[in-house]
């Protein structure tokens, strides 16, 4: 039977156990159930039997009778009291005196132990999420960060005895997991760099690796972690979008500067090669000229026609 212990953890047992920690040693087992609509007959069938002796005490004056009334009757009593409806996606935690005796994870009326004491455990899927915190990213620029964590109950357990109130425990380990994560990456990067803005799949594998490590201890199943807020902090918001839209404007220019070079280059050659003029080097720079400034304007070009020759 698994027990509390008050000796250190030497070793590493499960994800999340921390070294050299006092942790209460305790795995879930299955207790003794049995259908509960068979604890019923057997009930009434010894209430039946106790109401018998006690008209056979009556009429012949025996006192083997009366005893066994008494004891069937007090039998029928903690049997009824041993019944319980567990519903589904709900489990019992049964103590006896104190002590760790199982979990019944049978839906419906049960018959469980007699004299046991029994606490509600949900093994339903739940999730939150944290609180929006303020770190610094890994290259020192204020975050504002937040995640959805879902999870459930895996060891009714380890979460009924090794920590205090479980769903606050998950609530700020999952807090830790998230600062500690977001410190490792930059907000945002040049294309193929990891970051926590571009590459979200990453991220929240690691986050739900992290959050379970860290919860594993309290018997906590984590099934998804994702980001569910991320900006820049106030303070600097204003300087890092005007940042991000001159990074924009910079890619668009590059883009139509690369593109215009290469229409410009597709007309000349096909000049050539249709022989329709014959362009010196320094007609060949005007054109070049004039072809970048009409495609690069950020306005329409006003056509100025030539009478004369390309000389004049």
């Amino acid at each position: 039977m698994a027990t509390g212990t008050n000796t250190p953890v030497l070793g590493q047992d499960q994800p999340g156990q921390v070294l050299g920690t006092t942790q209460v040693r305790i795995r879930e087992r299955a207790a003794w159930q049995v259908d509960g609509f068979v604890g019923l007959a057997v009930a009434i069938l010894l209430g039946a039997l106790g109401i018998w002796a006690f008209v056979l005490s009556e009429t012949e004056a025996s006192v083997a009778a009366a005893v066994f009334g008494v004891l069937a009757s007090i039998a029928a009593m903690l049997i009824l009291g041993s019944l319980t409806i567990i519903q589904p996606g709900q489990t019992r935690v049964i103590q006896f005196f104190g002590r760790y005796v199982g979990t019944a994870r049978r839906t419906g009326l049960v018959w469980l132990l007699p004299l046991t004491t029994r606490r509600d455990v949900s093994v339903r899927v739940r999730n939150f999420e944290t609180a929006r915190l303020k770190v610094n990213d890994a290259t020192g620029n204020p975050v504002e960060i937040a995640a959805i964590v879902v999870w459930q109950v895996a060891d009714t357990a380890r979460a009924t005895f090794a920590v205090e109130r479980y769903d606050d425990f998950i609530t700020m380990q999952a807090e830790a997991a998230v600062r500690h994560v977001a410190v490792a990456y930059p907000y945002d990067g040049p294309s193929g760099e990891e970051s926590l803005r571009g590459s979200t799949d990453l991220v929240s594998a690691e986050l739900a690796s992290e959050v379970a490590a860290r919860v594993g201890v309290a018997g906590l199943e984590i099934i998804e972690v994702r980001i569910s807020h991320l900006a820049y902090a106030p303070e600097i918001a204003q300087a890092m979008l005007q940042r991000q839209q001159a990074a924009a404007v910079v890619a668009a220019r590059s883009k139509i500067v690369e593109g215009a070079v290469g229409m410009v280059q597709m007309a000349l050659d096909e000049l050539n090669r249709q022989s329709i003029v014959e362009l010196d080097e320094e007609r060949k720079a005007a054109m070049v000229s004039n072809l970048l400034v009409v495609l690069c304007g950020d306005s329409r070009a006003t056509p100025v026609v030539n009478t004369g020759t390309l000389y004049q």
